[in-house]
């Protein structure tokens, strides 16, 4: 299963899931928030295989050219 995130720099890198509501990391790094966000979207998968819930689809996106 490929699920899009995001990844984010603030403070920490923060990296989510979109598809996932609330499925939220972070790290020091870009890895590191990276390695941290796929291990909580497996445990969040995986719950909710254990609760009988659907899996939600993965979220498409286009990329879209501005000209400034």
């Amino acid at each position: 299963m490929k699920l899009r995130i995001i990844i984010e720099q603030d403070e920490m890198f923060v990296a989510e899931c979109p598809s996932l509501p609330g499925c939220i990391s972070q790290g020091k790094t870009r890895q590191e928030a990276f390695l941290n966000v796929q291990d909580v979207m497996q445990g969040y998968v995986i719950s909710l295989k254990k609760h009988n819930e659907p899996i939600p689809p993965s979220i498409t996106e286009e990329v879209v050219e501005v000209l400034a």
